[in-house]
């Protein structure tokens, strides 16, 4: 019975092997077949809601602009939702980029959302609310948000190198720290009465340009989102094709064998981190200064956390990246109007969000779990602690 069972599961785990047993293809085999675990997992509990899973997940892509609605108010289309759906990937994008570096060191950068919001209040503070020109003040935010970040992240790699402070302990105390000096200057000076957040930007300073005439159509048309392909190049040609990017991984694998060979593991730390927190920064301002227009006090934006998820699902990859920020981004952006239609909470966004993380983290499981079919099919049994015991008794 058990033999028959074996020879009926074996076309099986043939298959199985073939899509994720290919250690070249694993990469990108493993991410996606995690990505399928989760939908089929957010599926079932949109059926606990008495809800058609196929037309939820049509109503993300219809919500997010990757598919056209039945019908559009004025001035809207699928251009514009799209449009709207690219400014809300922009700053997720750099915030990936930005844990994946800092991963990279064996550094977990959970600050992002810090570096995020010191960035874009520097930002609007000095420029933001400046009457510079549009060519003066946009290159300027970009700028003091690559500053205002790296610093911050140059910080807490300096603090983990020289008084070997947990990087994710500095970064949560940080992020609070933040929170509330910043909360505390927009209620006391820059608070506006009426939407209780920061005084908006002015226009020239703003990196999205809002409500444009254009084919009968109001639209917002992200303009640092131009950046996030050559951004994620360039990070990529760091890490693999420069001398620092391979000082980085080193530290990452093995901080001794890297101190070993000279590499001075805490300048490479705090470089990590500083790289990391430029590209925080630049988060921030394109999110503050960008998707929105104002900082609302006390509140640490979920893009800093939900980018943690956007990287493991790229597998900490610069051009993975892309693809699962886009991913979550469609989720998120899609899930109002899923609720709307569906009559569901919003919240099931997050579940989902949640569940990709979830089954993301279990990539190193899901690859053991290869590799012992592969030994099982191949008639090659993994040795016990009985078996190891026995071979040596019989060697003696």
């Amino acid at each position: 019975m058990n033999k028959e069972r074996d020879t009926a599961a074996k076309p099986f785990t043939r298959g199985f092997l073939k899509v994720l047993g290919d250690e070249k293809r694993q990469s990108i085999s493993i991410p996606l077949f995690a990505i399928l675990l989760s939908i089929l997992a957010g599926a079932v509990v949109i059926l606990l809601f008495g809800k058609n899973p196929i037309t939820a997940f049509l109503s993300f892509l219809q919500g997010s602009g990757v598919l056209p609605k039945p019908e559009y108010a004025a001035k809207k289309s699928i251009l514009t939702d799209l449009l709207s759906m690219i400014n809300m990937l922009t700053p997720m994008i750099f915030a990936a980029l930005a844990v994946a570096v800092a991963l990279k060191t064996g550094l977990f950068n959970i600050g992002v959302s810090g570096q995020m919001l010191v960035a874009g209040f520097v930002a609007s503070v000095t420029v933001g609310y400046s009457n510079l020109p549009a060519a003066i003040a946009m290159p300027l935010v970009l700028v003091i948000g690559l500053v205002c970040g790296g610093a911050v992240g140059a910080l807490i790699g300096w603090l983990k190198h020289r008084f070997n402070i947990n990087e994710v302990v500095a970064s949560i105390m940080l992020n609070y720290i933040f929170q509330y000096v910043i909360s505390f200057f927009i209620n006391t000076y820059y608070v506006n009465q009426v939407s209780r957040q920061s005084q908006p930007v002015s226009a020239a300073a703003r990196l999205t340009l809002v409500d444009v005439q254009a084919f009968g159509l109001k639209m917002d048309i992200p303009l640092a989102f131009l950046l996030t392909i050559p951004t994620a190049l360039l990070v990529l040609f760091l890490l693999n094709r420069t001398r620092l990017g391979y000082e980085l991984k080193i530290v990452g694998l093995n901080r001794r064998a890297a101190k070993y060979a000279g590499i001075n593991v805490g300048k490479s730390m705090v470089t990590s981190m500083a790289i990391s927190g430029a590209l925080a920064g630049l988060a921030g301002v394109t999110l503050y200064l960008g998707y929105y227009n104002s900082i609302q006090p006390r509140v640490l934006t979920s893009v800093g956390f939900d980018s943690i998820a956007v990287c493991l699902l790229g597998n900490s990859h610069p051009i993975g990246i892309l693809f699962s920020s886009l991913l979550v981004t469609i989720i998120s952006k899609g899930s109002n109007y899923m609720s709307s239609m569906m009559n569901i909470p919003q919240e099931i966004a997050q579940v989902i969000t949640g569940l990709i993380l979830l089954f993301s983290a279990c990539g190193a499981y899901i690859r053991y779990r290869v590799a012992l079919a592969k030994e099982e099919l191949s008639g090659v049994k993994p040795k016990t602690g009985k078996e190891g015991k026995a071979e040596g008794g019989g060697k003696a």
